[in-house]
């Protein structure tokens, strides 16, 4: 398995949190018993943060996330909050250390599923203890009885590890899932509390800690991307010249479809690209050379419409340079545009990013980019990763991260799926998961910035991994920083993004409370220190 960079925040899918406990308990001397009281503990803590005071409801399953359960309605019970508990389960079916802490509960017996809306009256914070990292699949049964129960109830869910009906390792959800305000997760967050849909039911997330010591083995191939990955970018030295600080090609711009061209090329420039070259259709030169003084372009043959295949000639002329080549936006879905993309993608000496209607020209015809020798990024939304494998896209959002990967094995290639919970998958099997937190971007012509700043980073010396994860996190910070100084996020254009990039390329900055501007960073540990 690759090591991940310094710059992700390792995300632990269940077979490795397995692992850490079992190293902890057989290797270290860690008792199960001290992990799940500490497990409790933390959950205990949390509780207080939802709901200070009120009766709180707590619904455990048979397994051990019930045992952590059974820990938080002692301790609250001790400190003389009134703590009611419900089992999904048969107590006789219930074993190890899950059992002992049932039997340490003081005070009232569980009631049984049958009791369980009456213990919910009047809840001022529900926590669900039902399921753990372990699980997989549909929640059946009693179970699925008591999450359906939970996502009606009007108080609060604060979820014990991962809400119950979520793949820790995926975010896939098969069946009903609870929907928690809050998510207590140990040791470390795991991949599907920070992918969709596991994202959209975790709420904010917290790391505990349990008394896991250092050292613990955490091989992982996903992280989330940090604000340490600024470190990565490249810097302008005084000795520097426009065509050392990045050279990025953009090929697109058919006839109505000239602003996204236009949009590509501002964030290439505003990502630190120093020199930057639009091959357009000769027809849509004056109107695209004319709205950017900055921006060098060459006319490319064309039909009076857009693109020929043709064209492909001139591009790899200019393609001499070096840097790198954004290839898709408005480029078009003639027969034309179709077989200039195709042609050109193959042949394209320099690393590529393929977006718009360059990843559709490639619509089941993914296979033929892994002949590619130099750097490949595609950067396709749900919609264009379905036509490229083929797939609907609902197929593609219910297993977002199967699919990211099974795209990158195919093109070899980077593919950043984009989302609130973008997703970078290297064909090594990496991926690095963005913290999202950009509402702002949910606007016409970002996608095009993301295109530009990824090919200005290849441009610049970036490895297309690096390059890829980078973007992305620009990109989103970008988004929160026009909305904080508009206002709001619903005010957003794409050129409000691109003139945010600097400022979000210095630094993570400050968000009003108090905070940094990386949600990444804003799921803190409940014992204050830095996330894992």
């Amino acid at each position: 398995m690759p090591s991940l960079s310094d710059w992700l925040i390792p995300l632990l899918d269940a077979p490795t949190m397995r692992a850490v406990d079992r190293w902890a308990i057989e290797e270290q001397g860690v008792a199960g018993l001290e992990l799940m009281e500490r497990a409790g503990t933390s959950v205990a803590r949390a509780v207080e943060r939802v709901a200070a005071d009120g009766p709180v409801t707590i619904v455990c399953g048979k397994g051990n996330n019930g045992g952590d359960g059974f820990v938080v309605a002692r301790l609250l019970r001790e400190e003389g909050r009134e703590a009611r508990v419900v089992l999904a389960a048969e107590a006789r079916d219930i074993g190890g250390d899950a059992r002992t802490n049932l039997e340490r509960l003081p005070g009232a017996e569980p009631l049984p599923l049958s009791g369980m809306r009456e213990a919910l009256d009047g809840a001022s914070v529900v926590v669900d203890a039902l399921l753990g990292t372990g699980f997989q699949g549909t929640a059946r049964g009693a179970v699925a009885e008591a999450i359906a129960v939970i996502n009606a109830a009007p108080a609060p869910v604060l979820s014990v590890d991962v809400p119950s009906g979520v793949d820790a390792s995926s975010g896939v959800v098969c069946g009903e899932a609870v929907c928690a305000a809050m998510t207590v997760t140990f040791h470390a967050a795991k991949p599907g509390l920070w992918i969709r849909p596991g994202k959209a039911h975790a709420g904010e997330v917290l790391v505990g800690d349990i008394g896991i010591p250092r050292g613990a083995p955490a091989a992982s191939s996903i992280g989330l991307i940090g604000a340490a990955v600024l470190e990565q970018l490249p810097r302008r030295t005084p000795a520097g010249t426009k065509f050392s600080s990045g050279h990025v090609l953009i090929a697109g711009g058919s006839h109505g479809l000239t602003g996204a061209p236009r949009m590509t090329a501002r964030a290439s420039m505003r990502a630190g690209a120093g020199y930057v070259t639009a091959c357009v259709p000769s027809s849509q030169q004056a109107l695209i050379a004319g709205e950017l003084p900055e921006l060098m372009t060459r006319g490319l043959p064309d039909d009076g419409e857009g693109f020929t295949v043709e064209g492909v000639d001139t591009v790899l002329q200019a393609a001499g340079r070096g840097g790198a080549l954004a290839l898709g936006p408005g480029l078009g879905r003639r027969e034309g545009a179709v077989s200039f993309a195709r042609t050109l993608a193959r042949r394209s000496p320099i690393a590529t990013v393929l977006d718009a209607d360059g990843l559709n020209a490639h619509a089941g015809h993914l296979g033929e980019l892994a002949a590619r020798d130099a750097p490949t990024v595609l950067t396709p939304h749900a919609g264009e990763l379905g036509r490229l494998l083929q797939l609907d896209s609902a197929e593609i959002e219910r297993e977002r991260l199967r699919h990211v990967r099974e795209a990158s094995a195919q093109a070899r290639a980077v593919v950043v799926l984009k989302g609130d919970d973008t997703l970078v998958a290297g064909s090594d099997g990496r991926v690095a998961v963005s913290p999202g937190g950009s509402p702002a971007l949910a606007t016409a012509g970002t996608g095009d910035v993301l295109t530009g700043i990824i090919a200005a980073l290849l441009a610049q010396g970036l490895d297309q991994f690096t390059a890829a994860a980078a973007g992305v996190w620009l990109h989103a910070a970008a988004g929160r920083a026009a909305a904080r100084q508009l206002g709001a996020a619903e005010g957003v254009i794409a050129s409000d993004v691109i003139a945010a990039l600097p400022r979000a390329r210095t630094h993570a900055q400050p968000d009003r409370g108090g905070g940094t501007d990386d949600p990444g960073q804003r799921a803190p540990r409940l014992d204050g220190g830095e996330p894992r």
